[in-house]
């Protein structure tokens, strides 16, 4: 089928009581497993890029590489700006072609950050296309994103910010942090209900790879509707590389180890659909 937008599927987990995944992807390989593990479960996913995967290979062919695994799919896919780091950036990505957006003001002051997130949704509102802000600030380091100071989402806040901007999703912080964590992270979940009571759409979990699994559903069964993974698939399809060309150090056939890669990516995403509880939700 072709590319759907993120708001039909995460509004219907929102109602449901699942979450849909989302998986950041960084090359063709990594689209394929993605899909490929889908199809399998028969599940709804959004596959995202980042401002610096973004960088890598450019807007028009990560949506080029998505758009044709979708055409050749039965089960929903969005494609997804994840971070978006300015209006600019996140208007490229709309002309282009993608069909879920995310403003990430997180970093500026309440007041700056309802200001450019009301932008964005003001810009894609005319063409359907949804919108997910973050409020609040998610610790760590993924990609090019660094935040040494995190701050929680204020239930109240959260409340105004929402119906100042116009936003379809929000992504909070109740203790989540990019990339993998030291320690088991320690997360807010009492405050992720309090949100929930307060504000009406779908509420976003960032930060995942690397929580326990238990944790992601407790999350999910307090309101999360949508779940980031990232660093937990690169490593994926870096142990796969790793481990085909350890026990063949002559290869020189990018498919014979990329195929290895996808195997891992396949599995991980599989499981991470269970967690979701977004299998048969197609």
């Amino acid at each position: 089928m072709s590319l759907v937008t993120s708001l039909k599927m995460m509004e219907d987990a929102d109602r449901g009581r699942y979450a849909i995944g989302a998986f950041n992807v960084e090359n063709m390989e990594m689209v394929m497993a993605v899909v490929k593990a889908a199809e399998e479960m028969k599940a709804p996913v959004i596959l995202q890029t980042t401002p610096s995967t973004v960088k890598y290979a450019g807007l028009d062919m990560y949506l080029a590489n998505v758009r044709a695994a979708a055409q050749a799919a039965s089960v929903p896919i969005a494609m997804h700006l994840d971070h978006g780091s300015s209006f600019g950036l996140a208007m490229q990505a709309l002309r282009t072609g993608y069909t879920s957006i995310m403003i990430d003001g997180s970093k500026l002051s309440f007041e700056e950050n309802i200001a450019v997130s009301k932008r964005v949704a003001d810009a894609c509102r005319p063409s359907l296309i949804p919108v997910e802000a973050e409020l609040g600030k998610v610790g760590g380091k993924e990609d090019d994103l660094e935040c040494n100071d995190p701050g929680y989402t204020d239930p109240d806040d959260a409340v105004k910010f929402v119906e100042a901007t116009g936003i379809t999703s929000l992504a909070v912080a109740i203790g989540t942090a990019h990339g993998f964590y030291k320690g088991e992270p320690k997360l807010d979940v009492d405050r992720l209900s309090e949100i929930r009571k307060v504000v009406s759409i779908p509420l976003v979990l960032h930060g995942a790879s690397g929580v326990p699994d238990s944790a992601v559903q407790e999350c999910i069964s307090r309101g999360i509707s949508k779940v980031n993974f990232a660093t937990e698939l690169r490593v994926a399809y870096s142990n796969g590389v790793k481990e085909y060309l350890g026990a063949n150090p002559d290869a020189f056939d990018p498919k014979k180890y990329g195929a290895v890669g996808m195997e891992y990516v396949t599995r991980l995403v599989k499981e991470k659909i269970q967690v979701c509880q977004s299998q048969g939700k197609a």
